[in-house]
């Protein structure tokens, strides 16, 4: 059995991780969920509804290698309530070896397959129109090469543009109070990251999104991806309480499940969260968590 509110860490990998930094990071995600969580209840409790107000239900699952050793596991949190028709924010402590098509993908797997992957990843479909989606994660990865990830974006029915504003000088400061470099880079990234190719369209008003960070200071990274999180977690229940009590309109809903379905073959298709997880044996509800209850195309 694991712990229901913490992922395993590993008690033997093949390669030692217990260096103080995986563990200040694995620590940092579990707490960051529990204020996440605990934030988004506060949400579910302000608004005013007949319905009762959402808790989250947290489930353990363990990940075991091809050869059936072990490789990990995770806790998915997931909530349905009278604000969110869903909100997922899971952590996750996996490891193991990529299999050789996949390492050949991979920074520094390419001749050693070993890894360790640990994060969080949150996604917030509201059930108001009005309330934007949302996105966030961040995660350490360790290969024979060790690097930082994430961001955090956001998917409005109907695009306000102080909303999308307040959105990105969140992230903006965040970033600006590490490195100046930081925000216009991964803005851009994010934009290019988070582009329909098939439709031809941005799935968002975006954010940021950073891969392989790794400048030589793993204590200082990882002070930058807390700021990221501190970041969201201050600038996404403020947007939640500006929309929360809007009425909205049956037609309002048609814009909302076609918006949903953009965000259903965004992550089927080219999201590489969730190719990570299906092609190193992840567990499927946790991977999945990011799709909407009910999309619609026409």
């Amino acid at each position: 059995m694991i712990d229901s509110l913490h992922p395993p860490v590993p008690p033997a990998p093949a390669i030692d991780y217990h260096d103080p930094v995986t563990l200040a990071a694995i620590d940092w995600f579990a707490a960051l969920r529990n204020r996440l969580c605990a934030a988004f209840e506060g949400q579910e409790d302000l608004y005013d509804s007949p319905q009762p107000a959402g808790r989250f239900e947290f489930k353990p699952w363990l990940r075991t290698e091809e050869d059936g050793s072990a490789g990990g596991g995770g806790v998915i949190a997931i909530m349905r309530g009278r604000v969110f028709a869903k909100v997922g924010v899971n952590i996750s402590t996996v490891y193991g070896r990529f299999s050789p098509e996949f390492a050949a993908q991979i920074p520094g797997a390419e001749s050693d397959p070993r890894f360790f992957a640990a994060g969080i990843s949150l996604v917030a479909h509201p059930l108001s129109p009005k309330v934007p989606i949302a996105h966030f994660n961040t995660r350490l990865v360790r290969t024979s090469r060790s690097w930082f990830g994430g961001g955090g974006d956001l998917t409005p029915i109907f695009a306000l543009a102080d909303d999308t504003a307040d959105f990105h000088n969140a992230f903006k400061s965040a970033c600006d109070s590490h490195n100046p470099d930081y925000y216009p880079k991964f803005k851009k990234w994010c934009d290019d990251y988070f582009y329909i190719k098939h439709r031809q369209e941005a799935r968002g008003v975006g954010g940021i999104f950073f891969d392989y960070l790794n400048n030589g200071d793993e204590s200082r990274d990882l002070e930058f991806v807390k700021s990221v999180g501190e970041a969201f977690l201050q600038i996404y229940p403020e947007i939640i309480a500006r929309h929360r009590d809007q009425d909205w309109t049956a037609e309002d809903v048609k814009k909302q499940t076609l918006k949903r379905s953009r965000y259903v073959e965004f992550n089927l298709l080219y999201d590489r969260g969730t190719a990570f997880g299906l092609k190193t044996g992840g567990n499927v509800e946790a991977i999945l968590m990011s799709l909407p209850p009910m999309a619609g195309w026409e």
